[in-house]
């Protein structure tokens, strides 16, 4: 059976059909509707004569149904030409032909994340929705596994604008200061590029198919919430991301040679999110952060040994977070002072202001597949908002893993100072000296 399909595009769009290269970046600000371009550019391609093996990604596998997968099955509905296409709801699959797309997440409650991406080795196009939440590593093994000659391979990114240092503005723009708008840039794809369309749009572009409470929401940003309407609406990349959380570190080559080890720090991690362990040194008047372990579907094994490499004889206390009993007590098994970080109501808060009052710098990493993981967790940690902009009151998850790392050991070194903070006694003087009458001397305590 035989079906055609009459979408009505937005023009702004057009180059995802007019255009034959291998990335398209379709990145501004909220209402231009690209989520609605990204479905009607894969519903064109299911029924196209052309070879298509499709997947919808987004970072997280449970995200992709309520988002990309439920903008292809609208598109097919508006169409009238569902029933003649099979879908399978529950597999995020559907087909025409020999043509398919399947949902596929960056991270997934089982499988290993290399594995998942080098299996799509077959397929040619791939519309990434959120793309900004993808890392680097991730997208360099998915870009690396598509290799097939049966067609041309097309990635769709759409995206809210990220900061200015994120890896894709990194790799593929150029940032234009913007006048009388201080800290946020104009992109403009870089110059030599020529296997990428850069596709710009905000809700003026699309104004039409916006109601007007939706449209005057929007520009009352501008005075309610300027940071939000600056990214967020008009399309901007912010020189920071916006609600960061920790601010002035700085970043070093190496480990001095006379920092002293104080704390380790571990977040277990859920998969897909990562284990992340610190030590944390104090060296010049700063507090030194250097990556230990990093990575999905590590073994508690492996984390202590990593540990023991930098304390071998179990003298500095490591704190971890106080969900996993169980691997707190292997860590002591294996020799590790492991021992529970501050938790219950108010923790969070707190140790993220103990974090903030200290003066701190990260030793550069150079992991093979996270990269500088402990900076850019830093550069990426803030506070989480709702849709519009408004801040919930705690963190946003992204980059939490080793944040919480560093804050578990940063608490605790407080924690513990606090507790061996000299008291006035009877019988003890104001300069924290035991007296003792009876006998000729003094006796310092702690």
């Amino acid at each position: 059976m035989e079906i055609a399909v009459k979408q009505t595009v937005n023009e702004i769009f057009a180059p995802l059909w007019e255009s034959n290269v291998r990335y398209y970046i379709c990145m501004g600000g909220r209402g231009a509707g690209r989520s609605t371009a990204g479905s009607q550019y894969a519903l064109s391609k299911l029924i196209a004569p052309e070879f298509t093996r499709g997947a919808l990604m987004r970072a997280v596998q449970s995200d992709i149904r309520h988002s990309i997968w439920r903008e292809l099955v609208d598109r097919a509905e508006e169409q009238g030409i569902k029933e003649a296409l099979h879908v399978v709801d529950s597999d995020l699959y559907i087909k025409y032909g020999n043509n398919s797309f399947k949902g596929h997440g960056f991270k997934a409650s089982s499988g290993s994340l290399t594995a998942r991406l080098k299996s799509l080795a077959n397929y040619n196009v791939i519309v990434i929705e959120e793309a900004e939440e993808i890392g680097e590593e991730e997208f360099r093994t998915l870009n690396d596994s598509l290799r097939t000659v049966k067609g041309d391979i097309h990635i769709v990114l759409l995206l809210n604008p990220p900061f200015k240092n994120h890896w894709i503005i990194q790799k593929w723009f150029d940032l234009i200061p913007i006048k009388g708008v201080a800290d946020f840039y104009l992109p403009e794809l870089k110059k030599g590029i020529t296997d990428t369309v850069f596709i710009k749009g905000n809700y003026l572009d699309n104004i039409v198919n916006l109601d007007e409470h939706t449209v005057k929401r929007y520009k009352e940003y501008k005075k309610t919430n300027p940071a939000y309407y600056y990214q967020m609406i008009k399309g901007y990349i912010p020189e920071v991301v916006r609600g960061k959380i920790y601010k002035g570190w700085e970043l070093i080559d190496e480990l001095p040679e006379d920092a002293k080890l104080l704390r380790i720090g571990g977040d277990w991690g859920w998969f897909p999110d990562p284990v992340a362990t610190i030590g944390l040194y104090y060296c010049d008047g700063y507090y030194i952060v250097d990556g230990i372990t990093y990575g999905n579907e590590i073994e508690d094994t492996v984390v202590a040994s990593d540990i023991r490499n930098i304390d071998p004889d179990g003298q500095i206390r490591a704190v971890f977070g106080a969900d996993e009993p169980k691997s707190i007590s292997l860590m002591e098994d294996k020799g590790i002072n492991a021992v529970k970080s501050i938790f219950g109501p108010g923790s969070v808060d707190t140790r993220i202001k103990m974090t903030a009052e200290k003066r701190i710098k990260v030793v550069r990493k150079n992991h093979p597949v996270y990269g500088n993981w402990v900076w850019e967790a830093y550069e990426k940690y803030h506070w989480a908002e709702d849709k519009d902009g408004n801040p919930k009151g705690e963190p946003d998850h992204e980059g939490s893993d080793p944040m919480d790392a560093i804050s578990y050991a940063i608490a605790d070194l407080v924690e513990k100072d606090k507790k061996e903070t000299h008291v006035y006694r009877p019988g003890v003087s104001k300069s924290g000296v035991s007296i003792n009458k009876s006998s000729i001397g003094y006796s310092r305590f702690r």
